[in-house]
């Protein structure tokens, strides 16, 4: 096989395991228990999404990251980045999606797929790495509902909102379509509207619509910052001049980059999938 056929076959799935842990922690029945009467939904919706993505792309190699209890490092540029995220220390330890990691792990470790949690970033930084270094040559899927993820979509790169039946494969035409600018501009069309989930705010009378026009406009946040009297509305031009500093500090906050080294190498990723169910893998771990 020459080498360039190993190049086209590749293709690696990246698994955002906190972001699946939650979607399928609080969307499956939570009254799903297991053999020793423990909750299980978490576990059981996680390992049949996973499954059901691997059947449908077909990866040839594969690691689930996950977000580890470490102080976050982008909290030391803004106090408030996340800030409205569910504080899970005075809730019993059985009652939150963490419970059900042990069992999680398991499942991964039977189906022979590479996972870690992170010690000093975000899996959103793992992810980044991954996709500026590897996913310049090779095909790559992330799995994720988080829209930072967009940033990162190229020809090779894409982003996979998983929701069972109604999944959605978001590649540069979506982007297009969807925001009316390119991947290359999200970073910059998000510092200006802001953004809810992470707890970062935008600047005031900017909304989608009105972003996407300035950056079809300007190009860049950059240029918008340097030729505000540009800006033909009033209200708008008023609030970028105000709001400036904000803007700045977002594109740190939101931009991501290949600043930490990643946890697995190519090889050590590969994976082949021997058409397990997730019943047998969860049986075989003793969670059903």
């Amino acid at each position: 096989m020459e080498k360039g056929d190993c190049l086209e076959k590749t293709h690696i799935l990246l698994v955002d395991g906190s972001n699946l842990l939650f979607q399928m922690f609080y969307g499956m029945p939570a009254r799903i228990t297991g053999r020793r009467g423990q909750p299980i939904q978490g576990t059981l919706g996680f390992v049949g999404a996973l499954l059901k993505v691997i059947r449908r792309l077909a990866p040839t190699h594969i690691a689930v990251l996950f977000d580890g209890e470490t102080k976050n490092p982008r909290g030391e540029l803004d106090e408030n980045y996340k800030a409205n995220r569910e504080d899970f220390s005075q809730m019993p330890e059985e009652e939150t999606p963490f419970s059900q990691l042990p069992d999680i792990y398991a499942a991964l470790d039977r189906l022979g797929i590479c996972h870690r949690e992170t010690e000093d970033c975000e899996t959103d930084d793992w992810m980044a790495a991954y996709a500026l270094g590897l996913g310049k040559q090779y095909s790559m899927t992330i799995m994720s509902q988080d829209s930072d993820f967009f940033q990162l979509i190229t020809d090779k790169v894409s982003l996979l909102r998983y929701r069972g039946d109604r999944s959605v494969l978001c590649d540069p035409a979506y982007i297009r379509e969807k925001l009316c600018i390119e991947p290359c501009q999200y970073v910059d069309y998000k510092c200006l509207t802001g953004d809810t989930a992470d707890n970062i705010p935008g600047a005031e009378k900017v909304g989608p619509k009105t972003a996407a026009a300035l950056m079809a406009q300007f190009g860049s946040l950059q240029a918008l910052l340097d030729n505000p009297e540009k800006i033909t509305k009033p209200s708008v031009q008023a609030s970028v001049r105000k709001n400036a500093d904000r803007l700045r500090l977002n594109e740190k906050l939101i931009r991501l980059e290949a600043r930490h080294p990643v946890p697995f190498s190519l090889e050590e990723m590969a994976y082949t999938y021997q058409g397990e169910t997730s019943t047998q893998i969860l049986t075989q771990i003793g969670v059903r």
